[in-house]
């Protein structure tokens, strides 16, 4: 349940972001479930890598680089999945950082479900 529950507030995330940055478009309901799987999925794979090899720098850069590398990462799920399109890397940079916002405080607003309260305090 509570999978199902990160999924549609990745979703809701895109779809706020897409209405808010210019160049980050979405097509509809569908086209964001789709890119919220993608962008996790995306971030699974390929972005972990990126920030494990690109590490030295992005502790040089204290951490920002990690807004570029999430930029890339939303530029290659916006490449394959249809409805969902980042026009440019400055988009993608801007909806890097207003996504993590969005997400943010999506979660943030959305109370816990108790799920793991029998594990606290053990």
């Amino acid at each position: 349940m509570r999978l199902l529950l990160n999924w549609l507030l990745s979703a809701l995330a895109v779809w706020i972001v897409a209405k808010v940055v210019p160049g980050f478009h979405v097509d509809g309901l569908l086209a964001a479930l789709i890119a919220a799987v993608a962008i996790g999925f995306v971030n699974m794979t390929l972005g972990l890598f990126l920030k494990i090899v690109t590490f030295p720098l992005t502790v040089l850069t204290l951490g920002l680089f990690w807004l570029v590398i999430n930029a890339a990462m939303l530029k290659v799920a916006a490449a394959i999945v249809p409805g969902f399109h980042v026009d440019t890397w400055v988009a993608a940079f801007l909806g890097a950082i207003a996504l993590s916002l969005v997400n943010m405080a999506l979660r943030w607003m959305v109370p816990d479900t108790g799920e793991r309260q029998g594990t606290r305090g053990n």
